[in-house]
């Protein structure tokens, strides 16, 4: 059967702030700018799962689209949605939210829950312009 490439789109908003602790505070926003600002900022996240595999022949579907709604809501929405990421989010209480690390964390969150037959490709929107795409590479 052909192989296909199905995805879903969900978001979420999120305050985190960009920090090297081990770095003064100089260092910190020569590096970051804006985006270290000790009292956080946030983004409107777009998220793209997308998930290669064979048709079924019996259903026609690479996966159920409802199925895959469902852990994200579950894996990240419910987890990441109008939080503060370096504060309530224990994958970032040591790991500088970077959407670079968003991504990856968002995959292996996935990746745990959905079958190794699939490939599994994350795209993250940090704004409109930034964006990180992840395979697990």
């Amino acid at each position: 059967m052909p192989r296909v490439t199905v995805h879903r789109k969900a978001h979420f908003n999120a305050a985190h702030r960009l920090f090297n602790p081990k770095w003064s505070d100089e260092k910190n926003v020569a590096v970051f700018g804006k985006c270290s600002n000790p009292n956080y900022h946030g983004h409107n996240y777009e998220l793209i799962v997308s998930l290669t595999g064979e048709i079924d022949k019996e259903t026609g579907y690479v996966y159920d689209l409802g199925i895959l709604k469902d852990l994200i809501k579950e894996e990240v929405e419910e987890a990441f949605d109008h939080k503060n990421l370096n504060i309530e989010v224990e994958e970032f209480k040591a790991l500088n939210p970077s959407v670079e690390n968003i991504a990856v964390v968002i995959y292996d969150k996935l990746r745990v829950k959905i079958e190794k037959e699939y490939e599994l490709k994350i795209t993250l929107y940090e704004t409109p312009r930034n964006y990180v795409t992840y395979s697990g590479e």
